[in-house]
């Protein structure tokens, strides 16, 4: 009797690849208000598009094209997002828009903060994106961050083809949020069991600290009658938290207050409140509107103009009667040297005989080029060093000859020393 032939081996099932997902074509859809998102993500996506357009005709044919269903199916992975669009040829051509992935840093604070606020993980788990989590790394797309390419033979920046692809990705973004994480770099599935493992983490830590012990009364003691006897002392007041306390999560609502503006408050509120129990000192309290201001604009998380921190920038400004730029230079004053870093600033006056005086002859002696004075300032054309009430020098850049001055580098006692910070051994 022949033997059977041996039975191969099972092949392992491929590997679900969570960094690239695909998307079947969105149907056709008139949008009453002209707008193709409804969360405040998606707006921000098709924000970044229309603020860097430079041809709004082209926008509104892309715009056209993504409510005729012109899309085809669209494909994302990690910094790009990928469809062929149909023009007026027969042949659709081939779209994409590229964008930054975020680096493994930027992961790590958006993991940790998102970890450490249980009601983030369940914002995310309902496909909603709290706007404390955008501060934290510049999630969402600024002006210039989206790169539109496409095989048409149109050079506009975007085409039309390339525009109606992003418009329709807003689509994308408002359904499932974490097609957004996808395209800086993250899958959903990753971040999950990242967000699992971090928070089961946490939640072992906690449980593994002993509550601390809370001095009680009897309440038959202190509800007994009085007569003929003394009732004991209350318990002392609890001690102040280790941290702050953290806001709640607030959801968007078009009616109500914009979520990220509430939750700074708050979150400013409960640090106030906790730096009060623990000092009885309250450091907010003696700053004017303006001080308060650039401080919160100061503390804001992140780096750089997000549109989440040029939206707390406009907001502040206008509610002083300010303009933006007024706040950004106010807020590098201020990273500079708190209150008296803005009083440099914003206050020039007349510094007796003394430290002032031997600057000059110090700058030349070094050869540096020769400053100007007034007041409590030395200038050249670019360069420019201001004598604080604090006996320290603050240095100061602006283009050449164009008196637009900038907070810059750490304030010293040498003004020698952060003029040469300033130049950092470049020519001037």
């Amino acid at each position: 009797m022949s033997r059977l032939p041996a039975r191969p081996r099972p092949t392992a099932l491929p590997r679900h690849d969570d960094r690239r997902r695909g998307f079947p074509r969105l149907a056709p859809r008139q949008a009453p208000d002209g707008r193709f998102a409804a969360t405040w993500w998606g707006n921000a996506w098709v924000d970044a598009l229309e603020d860097t357009a430079l041809d709004p005709a082209r926008l509104a044919r892309g715009k056209a094209y993504a409510q005729r269903g012109h899309v085809d199916a669209i494909t994302v992975t990690p910094g790009r997002v990928t469809a062929y669009v149909h023009g007026s040829r027969p042949r659709p051509y081939r779209t994409e828009i590229r964008l930054r992935t975020l680096g493994d840093d930027d992961w790590e604070r958006f993991l940790d903060e998102a970890a450490a606020r249980p009601e983030h993980i369940a914002a995310l788990l309902d496909k909603d994106v709290p706007h404390a989590l955008e501060a934290v790394t510049g999630l969402l797309p600024a002006p210039g961050d989206l790169v539109p390419d496409c095989s048409c033979p149109d050079d506009g920046f975007p085409c039309k083809h390339a525009a109606a692809l992003c418009y329709q990705s807003a689509r994308l973004l408002d359904e499932d949020p974490f097609v957004l994480f996808l395209m800086r770099g993250r899958g959903e599935q990753e971040l999950l069991a990242e967000l699992t493992r971090r928070n089961a983490a946490r939640s072992a830590a906690e449980g593994a600290t002993a509550a601390p012990a809370i001095p009680t009364v009897p309440a038959r003691t202190v509800l007994a009658p009085t007569t003929g006897h003394t009732l004991p002392p209350l318990p002392p007041p609890f001690p102040a938290p280790d941290r702050p306390g953290r806001p709640a999560v607030f959801p968007a609502d078009p009616e109500a207050p914009d979520p990220l503006a509430l939750d700074l408050l708050a979150g400013e509120a409960a640090a106030r409140a906790h730096t009060f129990l623990s000092t009885g000192h309250d450091p907010v309290a003696a700053l004017t509107p303006w001080q308060d201001a650039v401080r919160l604009a100061a503390a804001h998380p992140g780096s750089g103009l997000t549109a989440a921190t040029r939206a707390l920038y406009r907001d502040l400004a206008h509610a002083l009667d300010r303009t933006s730029t007024d706040l950004a230079r106010a807020v590098a004053a201020w990273r500079q040297g708190g209150t008296t870093g803005l009083a440099v600033l914003e206050e020039p006056w007349d510094p007796p005989a003394g430290p002032f005086d031997r600057a000059r002859p110090a700058l030349l002696a070094a050869d540096l080029p020769a400053f100007r004075p007034w007041r409590n300032r030395l200038s050249t054309r670019s360069l420019q060093l201001r004598f604080g009430r604090d006996g320290l020098w603050y240095g100061y850049e602006s283009d050449p000859d164009r008196e637009d001055w900038w907070p810059r580098g750490t304030p010293d006692a040498d003004p020698v020393g952060v003029i040469t910070d300033l130049l950092g051994g470049a020519d001037r």
